[in-house]
């Protein structure tokens, strides 16, 4: 059940990922090209906070996947598979791999294209499989009361009052 849930987070994952991070990464590209460049004033306006929460968003649920212990490790580890074998193709052939980002002509894809360009999502998927690596992620976590049983214990041998 774990691990169900564990893919249910791993196409959370992807779609935050891709959504979150292509707006914002597309909006903060956006303003660097324009006249007046990057800068605070420009960030703080409303129409810019979205996509910057979009991005922050995404980051902060990445992070809760990758960190949160009793979270299956396919959460984050299948879609940093498939980021890896995306910038891997986007290496071996560039032009082709951009011809599979979704929703081709969005804000979202022109994004997500410029981090698999930039070898930005080489990088964060070589975080998300991390987990896949770590076996205690694997195992349902134990409580300590698990191994405790009653009936095991002989108090008076335990006591030293048994010789």
């Amino acid at each position: 059940m774990r691990h169900l849930l564990g893919l249910m987070l791993a196409l959370a994952v992807s779609a935050a990922l891709f959504f979150g991070a292509g707006l914002g990464i597309w909006r903060i590209s956006t303003l660097g090209r324009s006249a007046t460049g990057l800068s605070l004033s420009a960030l703080g306006s409303v129409s810019n906070l979205v996509p910057l929460a979009a991005l922050l968003g995404a980051g902060l649920l990445l992070g809760m996947a990758l960190l949160v212990p009793r979270a299956s490790p396919l959460g984050t580890g299948l879609p940093g598979l498939a980021l890896l074998g995306w910038s891997g193709l986007a290496v071996m052939r560039g032009r082709h791999a951009l011809t599979y980002v979704p929703m081709a002509g969005s804000h979202f894809a022109a994004g997500f294209a410029g981090l698999l360009t930039s070898g930005a999502l080489a990088l964060i998927g070589a975080a998300m499989i991390i987990p896949l690596f770590v076996p205690s992620r694997w195992r349902r976590a134990e409580s300590e009361d698990d191994d405790y049983d009653d009936d095991d214990i002989d108090v008076p041998y335990e006591l030293g009052l048994v010789p």
